[in-house]
């Protein structure tokens, strides 16, 4: 297994991106307080090196296939292949990694990117506790101190999950501001990077957040589909005619979907979660639901 080759070197691909400025399009960018500039430039200049190190990839491959237990399998689900009574239905089985979910995929990658920058203290944010749970995890691997922030409204939600971050030797700090959630648990999580830059690294668990984040989280989460697709090949000898994923914060989307974007014959299909409805106004669909906001200096302008 070897690390996906950067997109951006594909040509004439969909795969391309994001540009020089960060941004996918109309999307992304770097759009953050200028004391978070020089971390990000340095994380930007640490991952490009990191990526053209034959050693990192070899790294990353060692873990992958001894740590988190890759490649995962691709199992066909023929009793609900048969009950449903069309499609043949496979299932990326993701939940059989090491913690538990997807998430450790791209948290090995920036905790070996956190190691080549010399850094020894991991800053996450966690919703449901599964980034958590993998950053905690791998922090004890390396012996690197663990901090993770999480809304205090999850934490009653996902009790569970911070005892076991808890047990690996992380500290849960709740986020008390605003709706108490994930969003809020990244506010705090950014505001604690800036203030200990010099020897903390932020660990962002999903496609999301400044540049070069988007890119870096897509990047290590592509083996999902890198593997997926070498795998319906060998079990059907071509590829499916759809892919879906959940989308919440998008980062196992992200990676499904990614391998298969110039396959015009694969039709892609993201699920957000509808709530009581999309007209209700009750519902976690943000892309569905969402409009486009355009960032300035002085914050949201359209």
């Amino acid at each position: 297994m070897t690390s996906p080759q950067p997109a951006s070197h594909l040509p004439n691909s969909l795969r391309n991106g994001p540009d020089e400025n960060g941004r996918f399009g109309m999307f992304g960018g770097r759009f953050v307080a200028e004391t978070l500039m020089p971390n990000l430039l340095a994380l930007e200049r640490a991952y490009a090196e990191a990526r053209a190190d034959p050693a990192f990839a070899a790294e990353m491959d060692d873990m992958r296939r001894h740590y988190i237990g890759r490649p995962s399998p691709l199992y066909f689900a023929d009793r609900l292949t048969a009950h449903l009574g069309g499609a043949k239905i496979y299932l990326k089985r993701e939940d059989l990694n090491h913690t538990g979910s997807h998430k450790v995929n791209n948290v090995l990658g920036q905790i070996l990117l956190a190691r080549r920058m010399g850094k020894k203290r991991i800053i996450a944010e966690t919703g449901a506790g599964q980034h958590g749970v993998a950053t905690a995890t791998l922090c004890a691997r390396y012996g690197l101190d663990c901090v993770v922030y999480m809304g205090e409204v999850d934490i009653a939600r996902q009790m569970p999950n911070v005892i076991r971050m808890r047990m690996l030797g992380a500290e849960v700090i709740p986020a008390l501001s605003g709706s108490r959630t994930l969003k809020d648990a990244m506010n705090e999580a950014l505001r604690d990077w800036v203030t200990n830059v010099e020897d903390s690294f932020y660990c962002i668990g999903t496609v999301a957040g400044p540049h070069p984040y988007p890119m870096i989280v897509r990047d290590f989460q592509t083996v999902i589909g890198d593997e997926a697709r070498a795998q319906i090949l060998e079990a059907e000898g071509r590829l499916p005619d759809v892919v879906m994923a959940c989308v919440g914060g998008g980062s196992n989307a992200m990676g499904l979907f990614h391998p298969f974007l110039d396959d015009a014959e694969v039709a892609i299909y993201g699920i957000e979660a509808a709530g009581h409805g999309i007209e209700s106004g009750k519902h976690a669909a943000s892309l569905t639901g969402g409009r486009r906001a355009c960032c300035t200096a002085t914050g949201p302008s359209c």
